[in-house]
């Protein structure tokens, strides 16, 4: 894409206005996930799964994601930043409905890849349009951004648990929820900027290759974004499964967890600002060690709602602060930002397989025990992330890995 200025290109007024118009699209992205996630137990009865057959499943957005990724920038390069945006971000919200009209195994696992091939390239086309916007802005935008994904989520899953409570068909819940997030996300879609690549200008890679630097803050990374997912995906089932809570309550646990991300990530870079990254990383993974340990040895569900709010509070900043540490380990930023995104988006899409795997084999118990140990992991690994205390912007839009990914954003 060209990178002109925005004196150039775009003026002043029109870039903040695509500020807003991006953060609304993070919004209605992650509200897909919420939606998604609060029904998880529905969609695993409608099926007539088991656990491990639901982890099998829940493997294939994954996949999905991996092979739909590498289009994003191609896509994004031939039709334009907010066309390609406007066409990924709408099949994305339509996926929604794909999961809950599985009646089985196979079906569901076809569904889900169709919908992580979608969530995938939509969440690559999105974030390089931000960090375009925070280009030229000149300033951080990309944790306020991610904020704002964890609203969308928080919205998604408080609308699901109130479905689940009045014991509303996924089917129909997750249709009504596809089509009005489809329209404002069209409507989201026409303030962004409008970036073209030049006509003689080259594709972007489809691959970069990591460098060495980006391995050990990407692994910080990893144990972060590895308990957001499970935590997400998994949350309701544990409460309904080992707490033995009602629908309502299960799904609730969900929006605890969306509402402590949503509150740290719109006040992380504060947070950032007065104690530090390495300080922000190290008590955060304090905090969710703690929630790990709340949950695996809460009485009640009441408590245990509690240990995913503490786990969702410790790991919140992390990826951004992830993002800025790499931005400035070496002399290429964008490739060590591109090697993170990588690391911590396949984190975030096995963590919900890895969980129902493990708990197959022995229980959800022990499956959240392994969440404390890599919360566990913040704690000892914050120190990598001395090299940077804000998000860095990669150069570029449109290409594959180089900004930062939410799997869940």
């Amino acid at each position: 894409m060209t990178t002109d200025s925005a004196e150039t290109v775009f003026g002043a007024e029109q870039v903040r206005r695509a500020r807003f118009a991006v953060a609304a699209v993070f919004t209605v992205h992650g509200a897909v996930t919420g939606s998604f996630a609060t029904r998880v137990p529905w969609i695993q009865d409608h099926a007539g799964l088991s656990a491990g057959q639901l982890g099998l499943a829940l493997a294939f957005p994954a996949i999905g994601a991996s092979l739909a990724m590498p289009l994003a920038g191609a896509i994004s390069h031939r039709f334009g930043a907010r066309t390609a945006l406007r066409g990924l971000l709408a099949l994305w919200t339509l996926a929604l409905v794909l999961p809950a009209l599985a009646p089985n195994l196979l079906t569901l696992c076809a569904a889900l890849l169709v919908y992580g091939a979608s969530a995938g390239m939509s969440d690559v086309a999105m974030n390089a349009l931000g960090v375009e916007v925070e280009n030229r802005l000149g300033r951080s935008i990309m944790s306020g951004l991610h904020g704002m994904w964890s609203v969308g989520a928080l919205i998604g899953s408080a609308a699901g648990t109130v479905a689940a409570h009045l014991g509303a068909d996924a089917r129909l819940h997750h249709t009504v929820a596809a089509l009005a997030l489809t329209v404002l996300g069209l409507i989201a879609c026409q303030g962004v900027l409008d970036l073209r690549s030049e006509p003689d200008e080259e594709p972007p890679p489809r691959f970069t290759l990591p460098p060495r630097s980006a391995l050990v803050i990407g692994a910080v990374g990893f144990c972060a974004v590895f308990a957001e997912g499970a935590s997400l995906d998994w949350s309701a089932v544990y409460l309904r499964d080992v707490m033995d809570s009602s629908a309502g309550l299960a799904a609730a646990s969900t929006t605890a967890f969306a509402l402590t991300m949503a509150v740290a990530r719109i006040a992380g870079d504060r947070v950032v600002d007065r104690c530090g990254a390495v300080r922000t990383v190290r008590v955060g993974g304090v905090l969710a060690t703690a929630g790990g340990l709340l949950v695996v040895t809460s009485p009640n569900s009441v408590l245990a709602m509690c240990g995913f709010g503490l786990l969702g509070l410790g790991v919140a900043v992390v990826v951004p602060l992830a993002f800025a540490a790499a931005g400035r380990s070496g002399p290429n930023p964008s490739q060590a930002i591109a090697g993170v995104a990588t690391i911590t988006y396949t984190s975030g899409l096995i963590a919900p397989s890895a969980i129902g795997s493990l708990a197959e084999a022995t229980s959800l118990i022990v499956s959240f025990g392994l969440v404390t140990v890599l919360a566990f992991g913040l704690v000892l690994g914050a120190g990598v992330l001395r090299a940077g205390n804000r998000p860095v912007a990669a150069k570029g839009v449109g290409a594959p890995g180089t900004a930062a990914a939410e799997p869940r954003a």
